[in-house]
């Protein structure tokens, strides 16, 4: 199965920014561990701080792929274009929360990307990413059936 990894602003700094609250993974390297643990399927991974280009890759990601993670980044709490872009696709997407939004700023509680989305992994940290895959295909799978 072909599945994308989809990460918005800022997170191409995983690693170094603020790693109390984002650990110390770097994408590249949560990518690498994901592919490992899920080695029967392909993982593509794609990063952008620029919202129309994260919404050109989601848009044209059902010619390509079965299913998306995202994590959106700050555009999560902001983007009704993102969301939309969601809601526009027939792909099952789980988006990704590192921190826990809800014990966080109040302007974070909003989650306009989960909305549009299949289902959401908040706040287990760098973990949730292989819980989000693991749901991802299972989601895939229930479609199928």
């Amino acid at each position: 199965m072909k599945l994308l990894l989809v990460h918005g602003p800022n997170l191409n700094l995983l690693g170094n920014r603020e790693p109390e609250k984002y650990g110390t993974l770097s994408s590249e390297e949560i990518v690498s561990d994901l592919k490992l643990q899920f080695s029967e399927h392909e993982i593509n991974y794609y990063q952008s701080n620029n919202e129309s280009a994260l919404i050109n890759t989601i848009q044209n990601s059902p010619l390509e792929y079965q299913g998306i993670l995202i994590n959106a980044g700050a555009f999560s709490h902001t983007s009704i274009a993102l969301a939309d872009a969601i809601r526009s696709i027939n792909l099952p997407v789980v988006n990704i929360h590192i921190t826990n939004i809800y014990q966080r700023e109040i302007y974070r509680h909003s989650d306009l990307i989960g909305e549009a989305c299949t289902g959401c992994i908040v706040g287990l940290g760098i973990a949730g990413y292989a819980l989000a895959l693991e749901c991802l295909l299972e989601e895939i799978s229930d479609r199928k059936n």
